[in-house]
C-alpha cells in the first residue's frame, strides 16, 4: 500500500519525498495554534519560512530558526510545502488566492498547500481546483485538540483532498498530531464543522454541569473528578475541566471562532453540505454569542459558563 502510494506521487509529479533537512517549509499564521505547530515542525528539522502580518509575533519562532517573508507568495516562493493557519474564510481567500501576493502565485508546480485553518467546505474546494489549475495540490487539513494538541503534537488533522497527496505529507503530519484522510476537497473542512459541534455541545454540558453543581453546595472538583471516570468524561472536560474551575477563561482560542465555525453549520446552500436543520447547533451558537455581547468575545470556549451564572443570576 505504502509503495502504491509512492509510485501514485510520483506519478503526479511531486517535489521529493518529504525529509527533514531537504524538504522546505513555509508557514502562514502563528498564532496559538499556528505557532506551536510551525515549532514542532522547526524542531523535526525542517526548514520554516514564514510570514506574520505583525511581525514583532514572529520573534519566538524566529528565535527557534524560521525564517521571514514579506508576503505568502514570497514564503511559497521558498517551500515546497505551505501551511496556513488563519482565523476565517476571508482570510484564507486573501492568503491563497489573492493574484499578486498570495500563496498560488508564488508556489512552484508541483508544490502542496495545506490549509489548517477551520474554513468552508466550498471555500476548500474552489483552492482544490484553483491549486490543480496552477499544476500545484491543496489539502484543507484543519486540526482539533485545541491549544493542548497543538503545544503537545497531539492533535486529529482532518484531511480532505486526494489521498496519495495526504500519505506523502505523513512526516510533516507526524510531530503535528495524527492525520485522517476524510475524502475528497473539502471533505476535512464538512470533518471540522461536525466535530465543532460535538465540541460546543460538551462544553455547553460541561459549564451547566458545574453551575448546577456549584449551585447544589457539591464540590465542584470532587464531582467532575468522579464524573470523569465514567460517561460523562471526555476529552473536552479533560481540557476544559481545571480551567473552569479555576476560572482561567484566557487560554485557548477565541471564542469567536466556534461562533464563526457554528455559523458555517447553520448556512444553506454552501456546496454539498445539505443537513442545515440542526437546532443543537444554532442554541449554542447562540450561547457562546452571547459571551460575545456581553463582552467577553476574547474568552475561550470555557467561559461559555459565565452565560449559564448571568442567566441564573450567579455571578455578573
Amino acid at each position: 500500500m505504502e509503495e502504491g502510494r509512492r509510485a501514485d506521487a510520483a506519478a503526479f509529479g511531486f517535489p521529493a519525498p518529504v525529509r527533514p533537512g531537504s524538504t522546505r517549509v513555509g508557514w502562514i499564521g502563528i498564532g496559538v495554534m499556528g505557532g506551536a505547530m510551525a515549532k514542532h515542525l522547526l524542531a523535526a528539522g525542517f526548514a520554516v519560512t514564514a510570514y506574520a502580518r505583525t511581525q514583532a509575533k514572529a520573534e519566538t519562532l524566529v528565535a527557534a530558526g524560521a525564517s521571514l517573508a514579506d508576503s505568502p507568495a514570497a514564503v511559497a516562493a521558498t517551500s515546497d510545502v505551505v501551511f496556513t493557519m488563519v482565523g476565517n474564510p476571508s482570510d484564507v481567500r486573501g492568503v491563497v488566492l489573492d493574484p499578486a501576493s498570495g500563496v498560488l502565485a508564488g508556489l512552484r508546480p508541483g508544490g502542496v498547500l495545506v490549509d489548517c485553518t477551520s474554513s468552508s467546505p466550498s471555500l476548500a474546494r474552489e483552492i482544490a481546483a484553483a491549486a490543480r489549475a496552477a499544476g500545484c495540490h491543496a489539502v484543507d487539513a484543519p486540526v482539533s485538540g485545541g491549544d493542548v494538541g497543538a503545544r503537545d503534537g497531539t492533535l486529529a488533522i482532518l484531511a480532505g483532498g486526494d489521498e496519495a497527496v495526504v500519505a506523502w505529507l505523513a512526516p510533516l503530519f507526524a510531530p503535528l498530531g495524527k492525520p485522517t484522510h476524510m475524502g475528497p476537497p473539502g471533505s476535512g473542512q464538512s470533518s471540522k464543522i461536525a466535530n465543532q459541534i460535538v465540541v460546543a455541545g460538551a462544553v455547553v454540558g460541561l459549564g451547566e454541569s458545574v453551575a448546577f453543581a456549584n449551585a447544589a453546595g457539591l464540590d465542584a472538583p470532587l464531582f467532575l473528578d468522579a464524573v470523569s471516570k465514567g460517561a460523562a468524561g471526555s476529552r473536552v472536560m479533560d481540557i476544559f475541566g481545571g480551567r473552569v474551575l479555576s476560572r482561567e477563561f484566557e487560554s485557548g482560542g477565541a471564542v469567536r471562532y466556534i461562533i464563526k465555525d457554528l455559523g458555517m453549520a447553520l448556512e444553506v446552500g454552501d456546496g454539498q453540505e445539505e443537513a442545515n436543520v440542526l437546532p443543537g447547533a444554532a442554541l449554542y451558537r447562540q450561547m457562546f454569542s452571547a459571551m460575545a455581547a456581553n463582552g467577553d468575545g476574547g474568552m475561550s470556549l470555557q467561559g461559555l459558563i459565565t452565560v449559564i451564572e448571568r442567566l441564573n443570576g450567579v455571578r455578573k
